[in-house]
């Protein structure tokens, strides 16, 4: 029997690079490959980047220069870099760091196997085009191996929208929506190994447009209804939404589809007009309050979250209060907060930039009212029952782990429960990331 060859990925960023680094090991579990959690015991290592972050090149840049010595005792090693920084830099990774044996862009990835073969034959192997020819129908079917009780499915890829700050339509190049058809048979495929939970992802996933049956065009509630009558999935969330692309149908759903989980990710970045003009966002705070109210009335008890930038070129203290004032009025679950860093090639990039250090008090002021908010929200939970999809054993003997209907992270200790189940469970008290429960019997 061939022994078989190990892979190692690590990933970085969003949930959509988590979704394609499963598809790119079962891609190469084709080529004989079997995950390992051990760089030093791969035969391939494979880096899935992100370019969202500050220096996000250089950090990978770094990560690739741990390898040398790997690389020097192994010489057979195969080491490649997907993603969006492999997108961005291309041939350039290659040049700065020879180690590396491939780069791949994430529209590309289902070409991994020749390239790997490529690179077995003693080749450098490169693609960072725009292909075609749809890659996930090029993707062999997923293999039936058993999963855990949640799952990320990619509906949607790409973005038009061009925000002042965003690399992404550079990345990920344009919006594309996967046929309907095809995203149903991957949920009752995941189903049926287990998955009880499914999480839709897309740069803009709210701006799905697939084809559906008969050349008719599915919109995400239309979709989200259909997954409605999959048996076996419980739970429906998407992620992530612009604004401007909250249709009707989709605040309906919210309201009326029972699977269609109360937690939504809607990022507004600022709460300045001034700023979203600047940032190409084409909403106004004003407008993006009146879509969070129309939101809670379809479904009041709805747990909202968003994204901000502070720091942004040319923001002020006045454009920054304006973001307080907006974060008060939401009063969000969950928000993540980043003080703005350049991206080469966008337009911001050449603007005048924010003072470093009232960059940071901005940050620092920001994110103690969202944790304020998030504290409140968690305290409110005590004394709630919440259902609760357990996923995984809890850091102690007899504890369970899982998720609320809202994505509050919940544990619970003497749990007579199995990984996959979904059970009520009575909140005890609350930590700002978590919250404590028993089960509720029945």
């Amino acid at each position: 029997m061939t022994t078989p060859k190990k892979l190692f990925i690590k990933t970085y960023g969003c949930q959509m690079n988590v979704y394609d680094s499963e598809r790119m090991a079962e891609s190469l579990g084709g080529q004989g490959y079997v995950e390992t959690k051990s760089a030093e015991e791969a035969d391939m290592i494979l880096l899935n980047t992100c370019h969202i972050r500050e220096k996000a090149a250089e950090k990978v840049y770094s990560e690739l220069g741990r390898f040398k010595g790997l690389k020097a005792e192994k010489p057979e090693l195969k080491i490649g870099v997907a993603g969006c920084v492999a997108q961005a830099e291309g041939a350039e990774i290659m040049r700065r760091q020879p180690l590396v044996d491939l780069v791949v862009g994430p529209q590309s990835y289902h070409r991994l196997p020749e390239m790997e073969a490529r690179t077995r034959a003693g080749e450098k192997a490169l693609d960072t085009e725009f292909p075609e020819e749809d890659k996930f129908e090029k993707l062999k079917s997923r293999p039936k191996a058993a999963r855990g009780p949640t799952a990320f499915l990619t509906v949607q890829e790409g973005c038009d929208k061009f925000c002042a700050f965003c690399v992404v339509p550079y990345t990920r190049g344009a919006e594309v929506s996967r046929p309907a058809a095809r995203i149903l048979d991957e949920a009752r495929d995941l189903v049926e190994r287990g998955v009880r939970e499914i999480t839709l992802l897309g740069q803009n996933v709210n701006a799905y447009h697939g084809a559906g049956p008969n050349g008719s065009d599915y919109t995400l509630a239309k979709l989200i209804w259909d997954l409605d009558k999959v048996d076996g999935l419980e739970r429906i969330r998407f992620t992530t939404s612009h604004p401007n692309d909250m249709s009707d149908d989709l605040i309906e759903a919210h309201g009326t589809c029972s699977k269609l989980m109360p937690y939504l990710h809607l990022p507004v970045q600022s709460g300045s007009d001034r700023i979203l003009k600047r940032m190409n966002r084409s909403h106004t705070a004003e407008s993006y309050l009146r879509l969070i109210e129309r939101i809670r009335t379809a479904r009041p008890d709805i747990l909202m979250s968003g994204d901000f930038i502070v720091g942004f070129p040319e923001e002020t203290e006045a454009d920054f209060q304006a973001t307080l004032d907006l974060v008060e009025a939401v009063n969000y679950g969950y928000a993540y907060s980043f003080k703005y860093s350049t991206r080469p090639g966008t337009p911001a990039a050449e603007r005048a930039q924010v003072d470093a250090g009232e960059a940071d008090d901005r940050l620092q002021r920001l994110q103690a009212l969202i944790t304020r908010q998030q504290r409140a929200i968690q305290e409110s939970m005590v004394g709630r029952t919440v259902n609760v999809l357990f996923e995984k054993p809890g850091r102690l003997p007899g504890q369970m782990g899982g998720k609320s209907e809202y994505l509050h992270a919940v544990h619970v200790d003497d749990a007579d429960v199995s990984v996959g189940d979904i059970a009520p469970v009575r909140i005890i008290s609350a930590a700002t990331n978590s919250l404590a429960g028993t089960l509720v019997r029945t």
